[in-house]
């Protein structure tokens, strides 16, 4: 009993640091997965930069953010993938659901964007069944948590593409997962895969990052290649 009390108030705890307006701002600021200043955040969040600091103590301590100093300045960013799934699903259940979902995401970020470290929006959700579709990902039958496992025929096509398995598959993290995508209310890759696919999507200079906010643009030269890797329209 008195574990499951402990649980109960750490959920409530770290409810209780999201539902802040300001800090909820600061949160989904940082979901672009770039470290920022607390004097830049306490301008996201529209508070003093004093306020932010307060705001950002509390939710280190209930580790939603880290913080990296360099120098005189302290860096904030999200304290992992965990935080940005939960945050992601925040936003999918504070949208409602409705007879006909219609996204009323800015078209920029609908198109495509990053969930943390793996990509979002359209171009996520399609490529995600994509992959499905080719047989390289699959259910994980030993798994009731949305895991998907690599086949063999994925484990080969994402070594042909130069994409670094044996890295991934170290990471303490799963190694894939349907991650609900909020602005299309259906699953995108996450998980080591998925932050694979991001951190090769921007090496090759098939998409490129947005520096003030979330959303990728993609490049006619990703239009080609996407077509010619995964059969795929975009």
């Amino acid at each position: 009993m008195d574990v499951e009390h402990r649980a109960d108030d750490a959920v409530s705890r770290i409810a209780a640091a999201i539902g802040e307006p300001a800090r909820a701002r600061i949160l989904y600021c940082l979901m672009d997965n770039h470290a920022r200043t607390s004097t830049e955040l306490a301008a996201v969040a529209g508070v003093s930069p004093s306020t932010a600091s307060v705001h950002l103590n509390r939710l280190k301590t209930e580790r939603l953010v880290k913080v990296l100093v360099q120098g005189r300045h302290r860096y904030y960013s999200l304290e992992g993938a965990d935080v940005a799934s939960v945050l992601e699903g925040l936003s999918v259940l504070a949208g409602g659901s409705r007879d006909t979902f219609v996204p009323s995401t800015p078209n920029r970020l609908r198109a495509a964007r990053t969930c943390y470290d793996h990509m979002a929006g359209t171009l996520g959700v399609a490529l995600h069944d994509r992959l499905m579709t080719l047989g390289w990902l699959s259910t994980d039958s030993r798994s009731s948590d949305n895991s998907y496992d690599l086949t063999l025929k994925g484990s080969k096509a994402f070594e042909a593409l130069g994409i670094d398995l044996a890295a991934s598959r170290t990471l303490r993290r799963r190694l894939a997962f349907a991650c609900l995508d909020w602005s299309e209310r259906r699953s995108h890759v996450g998980g080591a895969i998925g932050a694979a696919l991001l951190k090769f999507a921007l090496k090759k200079k098939w998409v490129v990052q947005d520096l003030d906010s979330r959303a990728l643009r993609v490049t006619s030269l990703e239009r080609r290649e996407i077509l010619t890797q995964f059969g795929l329209h975009v």
